[in-house]
C-alpha cells in the first residue's frame, strides 16, 4: 500500500489517501497612516542670514522637484512633548503638543519643500519627524 508524504497539498498519486490540505490564511488588520513623514532640516538659509519663518523639510519618498507638487498646500504637524501637562480639548490632560504649518512651495531638486508655520519651529526640532498630512486634498 502506497502512502503520501503528508506535507504535500495533494495526492501525487492520486489514491485518495489523505485529505487535501489547503493554507491557512491569516486577516492581519494593518494601521494605515493618513500621513507622510518628513524630517525637518532646518531654516531657510543664505550665506550670512536666515529666516526663522520657513522650515526646511524633506517628505519621506520625495526624490525630485516634480514631486513635490502634490504636497504643495498641505498641512504639516510637528508633534513635541512638553515637561508640563496641559489641558487639552475635550478635557484631556497631556504633555504632547502640536505646531501646525503648511507646505509652501519646494526648494531645490533634490524633493525638500518650505513650510510655514503658525509660530516659528524651535531649533531642538532640528533632524526630527514631522506628519504631512494627506488633507486638503486636490486630487
Amino acid at each position: 500500500q502506497l502512502a503520501c508524504p503528508p506535507t504535500q497539498l495533494a495526492c501525487p498519486l492520486d489514491l485518495g489517501c489523505h485529505s487535501v490540505r489547503r493554507p491557512s490564511v491569516f486577516f492581519v488588520k494593518m494601521r494605515q497612516r493618513l500621513y507622510s513623514k518628513a524630517k525637518v532640516l532646518g531654516f531657510k538659509r543664505s550665506k550670512h542670514q536666515q529666516t526663522e519663518s520657513i522650515a526646511l523639510l524633506k517628505i519621506e519618498g520625495v526624490n525630485a522637484k516634480e514631486d513635490t507638487r502634490f504636497y504643495l498646500g498641505k498641512r504639516v504637524a510637528y508633534v513635541y512633548r512638553a515637561t508640563a501637562t496641559k489641558q487639552r480639548a475635550r478635557g484631556i490632560e497631556s504633555r504632547f503638543r502640536v505646531s501646525w504649518g503648511r507646505i509652501m512651495t519646494a526648494h531645490g531638486n533634490t524633493g525638500a519643500v518650505q513650510a510655514r508655520f503658525a509660530k516659528n519651529l524651535p531649533p531642538r526640532a532640528f533632524g526630527s519627524l514631522a506628519r504631512v498630512m494627506l488633507y486638503p486634498s486636490n486630487v
